[in-house]
């Protein structure tokens, strides 16, 4: 069993927490491929218990990188794997959920929502940001506010957790500060081919570099689009050392990769990694 390195990954500052700067993406343990049908279902007949959770939560473990993301309700079995991890290598994970909320505006719904987000504080989350899908119904671009946001983040708060917007249009990330809104940091699609960005790579990056709080950053490799060694490299290059980048992985291996490939984008070193294979390997793939 491999040890808990010394030098962990690099960290920065949210809310008053400290969080990695590598962070733990669950689209790829949960069945969310952005690719097809049939790949979502091979994730989820990968995933579908504790035990493969685990072995890939404990690679980012062992390497410092303790910060995951994604929706974590009535998926125990996800939950149960972090746990199991956390006992593997005596680390605690911090806990990034994104539960979708009931935005109506109504008492019932109201109360639907806070009952989505004590479900989030029960799950063992540290901060909760309300799914992209939901923030977004909330913003009204012509006052360039997002109504009765607040009602919501207050909720987080009472509630013991830390705020933050799941952004993946990016006004809400302009409104939120704008209009000082108690938001402690904000997830925004950022990639290189600007996949699912709403406008091109050269303003999500502007809107990034502007941002008053950290930026957690996703979809860095464009749900596979890109090789990890283009999409990451890019990734760390292109954001502030406060801001974040959140990956996904199928197996150890690709987490063990995604680790040292980030390492080295931010050491500003080649990846210590193994050729590809291939039918004939020539010298310049060896």
């Amino acid at each position: 069993m491999a040890a808990v390195r010394k030098d962990l990954f690099p960290r920065t500052e949210v809310g008053g927490v400290s969080v990695s700067r590598l962070i733990i993406g669950t689209n790829w343990m949960l069945g969310y491929s952005h690719r097809s049908p049939a790949q979502d279902c091979m994730i989820t007949r990968r995933h579908s218990k504790p035990e493969a959770i685990a072995d890939v939560v404990e690679v980012f473990l062992r390497e410092g990188v303790d910060t995951v993301m994604g929706l974590f309700s009535n998926r125990p079995h996800v939950l149960d794997g972090f746990r199991m991890a956390e006992e593997r290598v005596g680390r605690k994970l911090i806990i990034i959920d994104t539960p979708p909320i009931n935005v109506n505006d109504s008492a019932a719904a109201r109360r639907e929502a806070e009952a989505m987000i004590a479900e989030s504080r029960r799950n063992g989350a540290t901060f909760c940001f309300p799914h992209h899908s939901c923030a977004e119904q909330l913003v009204n671009k012509n006052k360039q506010t997002m109504d009765r946001l607040p009602d919501y983040l207050k909720m987080i708060r009472d509630h013991g957790m830390i705020p933050g917007l799941s952004a993946h249009m990016p006004e809400l990330i302009i409104y939120s500060d704008q209009n000082g809104y108690d938001v402690e940091t904000y997830i925004q699609i950022f990639n290189a081919i600007g996949f699912l960005m709403q406008v091109e790579v050269e303003y999500i990056h502007r809107i990034i570099w502007g941002a008053k709080k950290p930026v957690m950053t996703i979809k860095p490799m464009a749900a596979g689009r890109l090789t990890p060694f283009v999409g990451l490299t890019f990734s760390w290059n292109a954001i502030r050392p406060c801001d974040m980048v959140t990956v996904g992985c199928m197996t150890p291996a690709d987490a063990a990769e995604v680790v040292e490939i980030s390492r080295a984008a931010l050491e500003h070193r080649p990846p210590e990694l193994s050729g590809r294979a291939s039918p004939k390997k020539t010298e310049i793939m060896k």
